[in-house]
């Protein structure tokens, strides 16, 4: 088969997915497309890339001080698409502020580090870039159906990265394949820019489509066009697994795959829950601070117990933080001297720590550290309320906080624009509220937002996505 016939199948393939998801009951905003398009670019490739074909190296750290202003002009289109979106959906996005104040403290601290950055103005242009993050998780959390538009999200999302990834490793090797520069090894990074990036899409696509594939178990209605619709996307995604070689993208999946089998059988018990969940982060903190378990855990991975060289590059850069504190400002630890210094001494030149927590300390300091844990800690109390009043993105929402958790011990993936990242924000945000914003119940409530009238259905839907802690929680209790 030729490469322009196999592009034209893959093509129709793509729309035959979008089409056998289709579910006529929930039909979100077509809005829901920019955080789609967001998270496409985090998780492929930046415009300025695919034109250029292939996978570029950066020979300098200086490179990254000026970045693309193709880039910049494209994010910040799509940046400017979604706040006009927030901006017409005004008390929604009010109130998915006021639910998410962790999350607001956290980046509010990010955007104050950039006085004590060395390079101010690189860092604002990152931190414009994390606000995008913030923007596309809002403008899926206040669409009018917002399970429909987080459902949408994770599958349109799968139907362009992974079928394109298998186009591109099986018919464009040019652009699906690469070389390591200094050795010749071969690898695969289908549409991303490297294997361990091809393998945190396989776990964003791989989690969020099983999780579609158990929810269309659970709907009469269309089960056998999404089952074979996510049950492709989930097929591929193994295929591709096994071409990336990700040990660590790999191993998160099971660890988030098994805690959404795990709950759906026990996620009415809350104490089996919380104890599932500590003991598969315990496993994976222990494959990196107890060297005997990570030395047994490894050699079954097939992995060396360095980690690939990230035990001596952590101990490197902690003596180089300029401020246990404060951290070196937002996104500025890896620019200038240090840079040039730890490129100098690492011959395949790192640009993160390979640890997404030793990453936040370097950037943020301790404070960070600890906005971090308060912004998971709030996220986990969410998802795990939503999940009990039978909120179906509560378990996904805990599985993707738990692989993502376990992930960041031995990749950065709290970086601006990381799909792993977009996805972990949307999974610890707070759902607000579904229904009519003009409702008089609303308004007397101190501008919390509930469903009007007296509809029974309407406020038990209202009740089971909105965890406890939300404004309006009052009103919905009474009303049931």
């Amino acid at each position: 088969m030729t490469r322009y016939i196999a592009t034209a199948l893959f093509s129709a393939g793509i729309l035959g997915l979008l089409f056998l998801d289709r579910d006529r009951k929930s039909r979100p905003s077509a809005a829901i497309w920019i955080p789609v398009i967001w998270i496409f670019l985090g998780g492929s490739r930046q415009v300025s890339q695919w034109l250029a074909g292939g996978v570029e190296f950066v020979d300098s750290p200086d490179q990254y001080l000026e970045g693309s202003p193709l880039d910049r002009m494209i994010l910040a289109g799509l940046m400017t698409a979604g706040l006009s979106v927030l901006v017409t959906r005004g008390r929604r996005t009010a109130l998915a502020i006021a639910s998410n104040t962790p999350l607001v403290l956290f980046f509010l601290y990010c955007a104050i580090s950039i006085v004590w950055a060395d390079y101010p103005f690189v860092a604002f242009k990152r931190w414009t870039k994390a606000l995008g993050n913030i923007t596309m998780v809002l403008v899926v959390l206040t669409d009018p159906d917002p399970i429909a538009a987080i459902r949408r999200l994770f599958a349109r999302v799968s139907f362009l990265l992974v079928p394109l990834s298998v186009l591109l490793i099986k018919y464009y090797p040019e652009l699906g394949r690469s070389y390591d520069r200094w050795v010749g090894t071969a690898f695969y990074n289908g549409a991303a820019v490297g294997k361990n990036s091809l393998g945190a899409v396989c776990l964003i696509c791989g989690l969020s489509s099983l999780w579609l594939v158990f929810e269309a178990l659970r709907n009469p209605t269309c089960r056998k066009r999404q089952l074979m619709a996510h049950g492709s996307i989930l097929a591929m995604t193994m295929w591709l697994f096994l071409k990336a070689n990700s040990a660590t993208s790999l191993s998160c999946f099971l660890v988030g795959a098994s805690l959404l089998s795990f709950l759906a059988l026990f996620k009415k018990h809350s104490a089996i829950v919380h104890f599932a969940v500590a003991v598969m982060v315990a496993a994976g903190l222990s494959a990196v601070i107890m060297p005997a378990a990570s030395t047994y855990i490894l050699e079954t991975l097939g992995r060396d117990a360095t980690l690939t060289g990230r035990t001596e590059l952590w101990a490197e850069v902690l003596n180089l933080q300029p401020n246990p504190l404060l951290g070196s400002g937002f996104e500025s630890f890896w620019l200038g001297e240090r840079a040039e210094y730890l490129w100098s001494k690492y011959w395949w030149h790192p640009n993160q720590a390979h640890n997404g927590y030793i990453e936040m300390y370097l950037n943020l300091g301790w404070i960070g550290i600890g906005l971090l844990a308060l912004l998971l800690a709030s996220g986990y109390r969410n998802a795990f309320a939503a999940m009990k009043r039978h909120n179906e993105t509560g378990t996904i929402m805990l599985a993707i906080m738990l692989a993502a958790a376990v992930y960041n011990f031995t990749e950065a993936a709290v970086k601006v624009v990381h799909p792993v990242w977009v996805y972990l924000l949307l999974a610890v945000s707070a759902v607000p509220a579904v229904a009519d914003m003009t409702s008089p119940v609303a308004s007397r409530e101190k501008g919390s937002v509930a469903p009007a009238g007296d509809d029974y259905a309407a406020a038990m839907a209202y009740r089971d996505m909105h965890p406890p802690g939300v404004r309006g929680t009052a009103w919905y209790n009474r009303r049931s």
